[in-house]
């Protein structure tokens, strides 16, 4: 049993800290700085959190996407066929996203995170995984021009974003993560997914998870098992019927289990975590299980979101000697 991430971490700490990261981008967009000396503040804020996360205990980081603006932004800037527009609201969240403009044919220029990931394996000693949007996801969180069908720029991006697979696990990455949420909001698009993500993860030999949160696999199990990814993450918070979901059948993958409330600063109780863990022991094996947040842990102050980690690390060693 593990314990991991999902992917981001608050870039902004707590007072009195200073908010350098916030400062230096102000900083850089006015032009009083230039590209350098904002890559350097990235750089020490990067190091930040993943001493952050190795503090607390966690098993796997990631560098806390730092340098991303958001999920769809960073991938899509770094494409050519997309342009940004105007902010526009992340699910049902209080964060805001300029959403991507599909005006031509997209493609893959070269490595989008392949340097973050290097950076970040460079300064942990920890394990770093390296996330990645998913094409469905990039697609259903952008706005198109260009293809004919929703599905045709779904699986443009699936064959785009294999270069950027494939790129990551040539720079050693141990574990790459897709992260699809926005399949949770329309399942009935399950069987354009399971395509997409096959042609994206065509040849891959990596470790692959696939996670997604906001919601429950209700509907979609057991076909998920049959997406190519040896882990599934999930989200028991917002998706509470995912334990009664588990019960239906043998799970034969290793399973992201998102049991900490990323999106509310109430402590879970060591107890807490214990039990939750024990609901899903039946349907996976404690040695198959990667603890983690239920979605990324942005929405939080920075202390708290180490402090759910650290209390999730302490629940993950309690539940090892309970189910021993």
């Amino acid at each position: 049993m593990l314990t991991t991430v999902v992917g981001n971490y608050p870039k902004i700490p707590n007072r009195p800290r200073p908010a350098r990261l916030r400062a230096a981008i102000a900083r850089f967009e006015r032009g009083e700085i230039g590209e350098d000396e904002l890559r350097g503040v990235e750089d020490e804020v990067t190091i930040e959190v993943i001493e952050e996360q190795v503090e607390a205990g966690i098993d796997i980081v990631t560098d806390g996407q730092i340098r991303w603006e958001d999920d769809q932004t960073y991938f899509a800037r770094r494409m050519d066929g997309f342009t940004i527009d105007g902010l526009i609201r992340y699910f049902d969240t209080n964060t805001y996203y300029r959403q991507p403009a599909v005006t031509g044919a997209v493609q893959w220029r070269e490595p989008v995170t392949v340097e973050d990931y290097r950076f970040a394996a460079a300064h942990s000693s920890q394990p770093v995984k390296a996330p990645v949007t998913g094409p469905y996801t990039l697609a259903a969180l952008s706005t198109s021009e260009h293809y004919s069908s929703f599905g045709e720029l779904v699986l443009a991006l699936a064959r785009e974003l294999r270069q950027e697979v494939l790129a990551l696990e040539r720079a050693g990455a141990p574990i790459i993560q897709v992260n699809e949420p926005a399949i949770l909001k329309r399942k009935e698009d399950f069987p354009l997914l399971h395509q997409a993500l096959g042609e994206m993860m065509e040849g891959v030999t990596a470790e692959a998870h696939l996670y997604t949160w906001f919601g429950d696999i209700e509907g979609l199990f057991p076909q998920v098992l049959e997406l190519p990814f040896s882990a599934i993450g999930l989200d028991f918070v917002m998706g509470p019927a995912n334990y009664e979901v588990l019960r239906r059948g043998r799970f034969t993958k290793k399973l992201g289990l998102g049991i900490i409330d990323a999106r509310n600063t109430k402590l879970e109780t060591v107890e807490q975590i214990v039990d939750r863990i024990q609901r899903v022991s039946d349907a996976v094996a404690p040695e198959s299980l990667y603890v983690n947040p239920s979605c990324g842990l942005e929405y939080l102050p920075r202390e708290v979101a180490q402090a759910k980690l650290a209390r999730m690390a302490e629940g993950v060693r309690r539940a090892q000697e309970v189910l021993r």
